[in-house]
Order: C-alpha cells, then structure tokens, then sequence
C-alpha cells in the first residue's frame, strides 16, 4: 500500500485544514495516510478524522501568538510584547527546522504540501523517488509580489493542485511545464438529511473574523437592511483579530439584539445554525474556493453573495441558486437580502437548484481526482 504524507501548518479551525483532513479522510481508505503538523493548537483536530489516519506534531502543545503579541503591542506592554517577540521568533525556529528535518526522513510515496513555504521545502529537501504534490487554496488577487512567491515555490514539484479552474488556467501560464497544474476542488465531507425548512427569520455568515472577509461590510448592510425590516436576525460564526471591532460597530448601530457574533465554533455548532436558518451571506473580498457556499447549499439556503471573491463567483450561480452581488454595491446586497426575506417561494426555489449543484462536489466523485493524480504519478 503507498503511503501519503500531508504537510499542515495546524489542525485547528480553518478553510484549509478543514479540506487537508477531507483530503486525509477520503484517501485513507486507499493508502496509508499521515498529517505532519507543525503547531498542535488544539488538543485534538478540529475536524474529524478518521482514526486510521497518523498526526504528527512537531512542536506539540506550540501554537502561533501573533495575536498575543500585536495584543501587547496595543496595550502598550512593551515588556510583554518583547516575551511574545522572543517566543516567536523561537517558534520559527522550531518551525523551521523540524519541517525541514522531517521532510528529508519523510519515506513516503506521495507528500502532499498545503503552504507555500513547506513547497519550498518539499522541493529542495524531498526524497528524489517521492511524487510531490503542492496545495494552494488562496486566491492571488493580482497581488504580483504573491504570484511570484507561489510560482517560485513549486519550481522543483511534480504536482501543483488548485481549488479552481480559474486559478489552474492562471498558474499553467506561470510555473514550468515540469510541474503540471490540476484542478480538484475541495469537497463536501458531510451531506445533512434534511434541508432548513427556510421558516425562520435569521441569516448566516460563517468565517474568519479578518478584514479580507468583509464582516464589516456586511454589518453595515444589516444596518440598511434593519431600516427596512426589523424582524430578521444575522448570525455571524468565527473568531479572529476583528472580532472587537465588530462589537463595537454593531453597538455603534444598537444592533445587538439583531446581530449575534458566535466566536469561533465546532463543526456540530455551525450545521445546528445552518439547519436554522434561511439565508446565507457571503461579504468576503476574496476567497479562493467558498467550501461554506457548499456546505450552505446542501441545507437548502439561498446564497447572496459580492462577486469579488472568485469562490463566489465560480459558485453561486446569479438568480439560480442566489444573488451575486458587482462593485460591493451594499444597497444592491441589501435589496437582494430584503427580496429573498420577502419571498419564501424564491428561498425555496434558490435553495432547491443549491442542494442539487452542490452534489457535484460529494467525496464520490472528488476522491476519485485525487487518486488519478496520484496513480498518474511523476
């Protein structure tokens, strides 16, 4: 049997660990199957993974504190951030050097790698006969200094796979033609039984609590639409750097008991609210592949959506199966929101032509890329 080794930064809450233990979980029936993760930031996986898939921690117990330290910086506690500075320059070290370590011992068939700078690794310090495989799930937005990090990162790989067809077409123009481009989107691992009946008066946003993902936008669109329609909710589920922020505008606008910020939350929690609601809503600038857009499709939700982000784009299909928002028009996202509240009989009918496009993306038929790839090999 070949073994896979995957490279991950953590196992944590995120978009890419979540679809790295997908990824782990479906080829585990077919290989032998390993996560190296460099950060242990949470006692166990975030995500379930199957108990015949191996983890690795090279700094067990050690997590990233970039948030620790940009916290002291704020409150002044200078003698505090000079402690987190230390420790994570430390941290880098470890990273570094553990990485690097257990990539030239690795005795795989395959190593798959999830971050540019593990690419890198992987190509330089990669056993000769092991097929390389890299992993990108972020979107470039034109960003030169980005591209040219990732091109150079993959210059000594077999394989590099990307979540979109948009970004495989952009980056075989870019990368040598020793190391093929393929396109295998992420997958949706749970499939619920039951649709939302779409009764309830709430709408849903799931994410990271970052700038990029537009959460301030879209409590500014709450606010517009309040003004024409008090009685809906908005649940917003994630943790992240702009989660005071977010507080403090939706006090600012005396929204707080029509917004609700979860903070960061198990998968359980998430569907439970997905199952509840009636809408779903997706403000982010940019995103590379909405794995959420799925998953809020499968439960029967119309998506609204600003087409800057190429994932909406390439998946919310306008006036199909949700609303794709130009130009971060909010006026325009606050009347397709208002227009879908109004009409139960669109939530419905949007909801309907979802579930059934997001079946295109159950394990079955995803699995079955990632194996092609590998049989094909080098």
């Amino acid at each position: 049997m070949k073994k896979v080794t995957i490279l991950a930064l953590h196992l944590g809450i995120g978009g890419i660990e979540k679809a790295l233990i997908s990824v782990a979980n479906m080829l585990s029936s077919d290989y032998e199957v390993e996560i190296i993760s460099t950060y242990q930031v949470l006692p166990s996986p975030a995500f379930l993974l199957n108990a015949n898939v191996k983890v690795k921690y090279l700094i067990p117990g050690g997590k990233p504190n970039k948030k620790e330290f940009l916290d002291a910086i704020q409150k002044h506690k200078f003698i505090r951030a000079s402690k987190e500075g230390i420790k994570a320059m430390h941290l880098l070290f470890l990273k570094k050097i553990r990485m690097i370590e257990a990539i030239k011992i690795c005795d795989s068939d395959i190593i798959i790698s999830t971050r540019y700078i593990y690419n890198l690794w992987l190509g330089k310090y990669g056993i000769m006969n092991c097929l390389k495989i890299g992993w990108e799930h972020n979107y470039h937005n034109n960003d030169q200094k980005f591209i040219n990090k990732i091109v150079s990162s993959v210059q000594k790989l077999d394989k590099f796979v990307l979540v979109s067809e948009e970004l495989r077409d952009f980056y075989s123009k870019r990368v040598p033609s020793s190391c093929q481009c393929v396109y295998i989107p992420n997958t949706l691992s749970y499939w619920p039984k039951k649709m939302s009946t779409l009764d309830n008066k709430k709408m849903i946003s799931v994410g990271r609590l970052e700038k990029e993902k537009g959460f301030s936008d879209l409590i500014d669109i709450f606010k517009l639409f309040y003004e024409k329609d008090q009685s809906w909710m908005l649940d917003i589920i994630g943790g992240g750097f702009e989660q005071d922020n977010l507080q403090e505008k939706i006090k600012m606008y005396h929204l707080e008991s029509n917004i609700t910020i979860h903070g960061e939350r198990d998968e359980s929690y998430v569907r439970k609210h997905l199952q509840e609601a009636s809408i779903y809503l997706l403000p982010s600038f940019t995103e590379s592949f909405g794995i959420v857009i799925l998953e809020a499709y499968s439960y029967g939700l119309p998506v609204v959506a600003f087409d800057t982000a190429s994932g909406a784009r390439a998946l919310v299909k306008n006036n199909q199966t949700g609303f794709l928002i130009a130009d971060r028009n909010k006026v325009a996202m606050r009347d397709s929101m208002l227009q879908l509240a109004n009409m139960k009989e669109l939530r419905t009918k949007m909801g309907i032509n979802g579930r059934e496009y997001a079946k295109n993306y159950l394990e079955k038929k995803v699995k079955q890329k990632w194996i092609t790839l590998i049989e094909e090999g080098r």
